[in-house]
């Protein structure tokens, strides 16, 4: 599909010789970081944004500074997170954010995570294929999943189950209305109008630390 007859929006390429110039192209260039594949299709995502990249920064220091600091776990500006530990690439996903705690499920195969990690972060952006990871990642038994819209700032926070993720409403922190992680120890929450609007995050561990971003 072409957009005013020069911009290239989707493409089907069907001639395999070229499918593998295209991967070997990217994985030259060093673009290939955040690409996927969904049971052997190769998945090449929206180039990520400046304002998409300051929220993955602003993230990783918030959860380095409540996970990483006290021993909790890790923190990772994206890794690949499988359904295997063999043939893994044939079928992982690459969230923006990943949290795997001390006691978490996942399992460090050095290449990927196998199996679910305890919280991702996806910075969903137009057009992206934000939505169709949840079932995924609910077959991986995360237990949470925090999808913030790249440009409103809407927050949508998932929690598992025990059969699957699903959403979770919002819940009371310290007289504000606040999504309330129970598996890292932060509140978030929408704050401003318009072109102020911005992300309270809130540390719910003792600690009186708010974040604005």
């Amino acid at each position: 599909m072409l957009d005013n007859g020069s911009n290239l929006l989707q493409a089907r390429i069907l001639d395999p010789s070229l499918v593998g110039d295209l991967i070997r192209q990217r994985q030259l260039l060093g673009i290939d970081v955040h690409d996927e594949v969904w049971e052997g299709v190769y998945v090449v995502p929206p180039l990520a944004n400046n304002p998409h990249q300051g929220l993955v920064a602003f993230l990783i220091a918030i959860l380095f500074d409540v996970v990483t600091l006290p021993g909790r776990g890790q923190v990772f500006p994206g890794a690949n997170v499988s359904d295997r530990r063999g043939d893994w690439e044939h079928n992982y996903r690459n969230p923006d954010v990943v949290v795997v705690l001390r006691d978490g499920r996942a399992v460090n195969c050095t290449t990927h995570w196998m199996g679910g990690p305890d919280f991702l972060v996806e910075i969903q952006s137009p057009g992206d294929d934000t939505e169709a990871k949840i079932p995924f990642y609910s077959q991986l038994e995360v237990r949470e999943l925090l999808i913030i819209h790249r440009d409103t700032r809407r927050l949508r926070l998932l929690r598992h189950d025990g059969r699957e993720l699903t959403e979770v409403s919002t819940t009371d922190w310290a007289g504000k209305r606040s999504l309330v992680s129970s598996v890292v120890p932060l509140a978030f929450r929408r704050i401003g109008r318009g072109a102020g609007i911005r992300i309270e995050v809130i540390r719910t561990d003792g600690s009186d630390s708010v974040w604005t971003i």
